[in-house]
């Protein structure tokens, strides 16, 4: 028997067992097209790592205050000076950014007052992360020198696709953004805190669910220089003067990471009298980390889908099984007419084969077609689809199917056609 005939006859029995060959194909479909899904968003949460690692360069430090710390009077916390000594101390170092932020300052423009947050910088801070589109200037180092009350507006980049769940977010959205949107500020005046501000610059995002960086959604909204926010706008009674919450370092180089971590350490231990009031965290690590908390999800998914395919390759087990002991006659029928033990199998895997190929084929289109309508649904592309991807899931399902019906078959083989042919019809 060669392969169209027994495709024939497989198509036939298809057709003639409907609701037993439905099932099998459903739990095909739904196992492939669950697969499928995990690979697209693995591969998306893949390049979606890889640019955000590009955005924070080799090296990314972090040093910041630590948590629930009980402070014993001899630290000033985390300062400028502690960035110029790292500066001084590690002049290798490609970025060292210290930020400070403010999330309640007063601001007005043309008399109405808006709550918006303030973040002071250094020149290094464009260093890194840095996905803005800039109009007019950048803040340069003779603004810090003069503490100078000069200051740049960030500009809500929206979206290419807006998610449904967005027009609600964006209700949400305070006053300030909604001006920045609606108003060209460059070359204004602002009103921070009760201190005049020249508008020089604005930086506009890009659209969010094209933004590379990890976690889009925690952006300043009005950037001024560091030394002028501390004079300003950064008093506290119970801050130094020249606190920062953070400070971003970048060794430039991956191989010096540890080294350079380690000297920080020491470096601001005795800086801090020996307070243990600071940690300086590896950024990668962090991100590794939130990637391995959601690398669950899709190892769920995955064994889910796993589970499907496997119901379906034992459904089609269990419909094979049912089709030889259907087809017993038949069979002896065959073998006396001189069909091999090879033609017989073939009749039976070409069917699992066949119900396998169109499972997996309406299994990649389903999930083709989900992955489409959850990345309208979702504020950033997670998902990217190969299409390599789709063939091999096709073929995948295919084998699963081919391996189940193979002991079936080989039964129906060894059947002696002297008592098939005794068999009741």
């Amino acid at each position: 028997m060669n392969l169209v005939e027994a495709a024939r006859a497989a198509a036939r029995e298809i057709r003639v067992h409907k609701v037993r060959s439905l099932l099998s194909f459903s739990a095909i479909s739904v196992g492939t097209a669950s697969l499928l899904y995990t690979l697209a968003q693995t591969r998306g949460m893949q390049q979606a790592v890889a640019r955000n690692m590009e955005l924070m360069g080799p090296g990314p430090l972090r040093v910041e205050m630590r948590r629930n710390y009980v402070k014993k009077g001899l630290s000033k916390g985390l300062t400028s000076a502690d960035a110029e000594a790292i500066r001084r101390e590690l002049p290798e170092l490609y970025m060292v950014s210290p930020t400070a932020e403010s999330w309640d300052a007063r601001t007005t423009f043309e008399g109405k007052r808006y709550d918006s947050s303030v973040t002071g910088v250094t020149t290094e801070w464009r260093r890194r992360n840095w996905v803005y589109a800039l109009r007019g200037r950048f803040l340069n180092s003779e603004d810090e020198l003069q503490r100078a009350r000069v200051c740049l507006v960030v500009e809500p980049g929206g979206w290419i696709k807006k998610p449904f769940w967005a027009k609600f977010w964006d209700f949400f959205n305070g006053d300030f953004e909604k001006l920045v949107s609606h108003r060209d500020l460059l070359g204004r005046r602002l009103e921070l805190s009760g201190h005049d501000f020249l508008v020089v610059g604005a930086l506009r995002l890009p659209p969010h669910d094209k933004d590379p960086r990890w976690d889009s959604w925690s952006n300043p909204q009005v950037v001024v220089p560091l030394a002028t926010f501390q004079t300003y706008l950064g008093s506290a009674q119970d801050r130094s003067p020249e606190h920062v919450n953070e400070i971003e370092v970048d060794t430039g180089d991956e191989r010096s990471l540890g080294a350079a971590r380690r000297r920080i350490e020491a470096l601001m231990k005795a800086r801090h009298r020996g307070e243990d009031d600071f940690e300086v965290k590896n950024s990668r690590e962090d991100l590794e980390d939130e990637i391995r908390e959601q690398s669950k999800y899709v190892a769920v998914a995955i064994a889910l889908g796993i589970v499907a395919l496997l119901s379906g390759g034992i459904g089609i087990l269990n419909v094979t099984l049912a089709a030889v002991y259907s087809r017993v006659r038949e069979i002896g029928v065959r073998r006396a007419l001189g069909a091999e033990r090879a033609d017989v199998m073939a009749l039976f895997v070409a069917e699992a084969a066949l119900l396998g190929l169109a499972g997996g084929a309406a299994g990649a289109a389903l999930g083709a077609i989900g992955i489409r309508w959850l990345s309208r649904s979702s504020d950033r592309d997670v998902m990217d689809l190969a299409w390599y991807h789709a063939v091999g899931m096709v073929l995948v399902a295919s084998a699963v199917a081919t391996a189940f019906s193979a002991y079936p078959a080989w039964l129906a083989s060894r059947l002696d056609p002297v008592e098939a042919l005794r068999e009741e019809a």
